[in-house]
């Protein structure tokens, strides 16, 4: 968890400027959906980790 706060905070809150409260929390629903969607990680055989929890739930039933 500590590893994914970084990278949060690395690829999106340090190059963002936000005016309130309310566009944070939004940036930060949002950046949490492209993580688990869109954003491909290597260790996960270049899939999103939604993409590979599919593909386990395939061949393992």
């Amino acid at each position: 968890m500590e590893g994914f706060w970084g990278i949060l905070k690395s690829e999106m809150y340090y190059l963002n400027r936000f005016d309130d409260y309310d566009s944070l929390k939004k940036a930060i629903k949002d950046y949490i959906d492209y993580y688990n969607t869109k954003r491909y990680q290597k260790r996960l055989k270049c899939m999103s980790p939604m993409e590979y929890r599919n593909h386990l739930l395939s061949i393992s039933g």
